[in-house]
């Protein structure tokens, strides 16, 4: 299980990166179930990671523009277990989308501090 809390309304939940040649490293992400990817990062956050580049890619955002966004990888614990996924390297705020919980099922009690669950379907 995946335990997070509510902050300023947003479902959060930390996500710990597994590094190469360096210590893991644990950040917190905002639940987005309207993006359907595994994680983005801001562009920064990026490239301190040191995250390999995959290529890059179009995506079309809510308000209907289109902007390149490039991809990496990375290797994060998900349910205490190593899993490899990609990274869209965008935006100002960590955001977890909805490939990561795929299978899983997320409780979320809306309320200030109220607990965040993700747990395997």
């Amino acid at each position: 299980m995946i335990s997070g809390i509510v902050n300023d309304r947003r479902a959060t939940v930390n996500v710990v990166f597994i590094l190469p040649n360096q210590p893991s490293l644990s950040i917190g992400f905002v639940i987005d179930t309207g993006f359907t990817g595994y994680l983005c990062l801001p562009p920064e956050a990026v490239n301190l990671l040191g995250l390999s580049f995959i290529h890059n890619l179009p995506i079309n955002l809510a308000d209907n523009t289109e902007v390149i966004v490039s991809v990496h990888s990375a290797t994060i614990l998900w349910n205490a277990e190593e899993r490899d996924i990609t990274i869209l390297a965008t935006g100002r705020r960590p955001l977890l989308g909805t490939a990561l919980l795929y299978e899983h099922e997320l409780v979320v009690q809306f309320t200030e501090g109220g607990l965040v669950t993700i747990d395997a379907l």
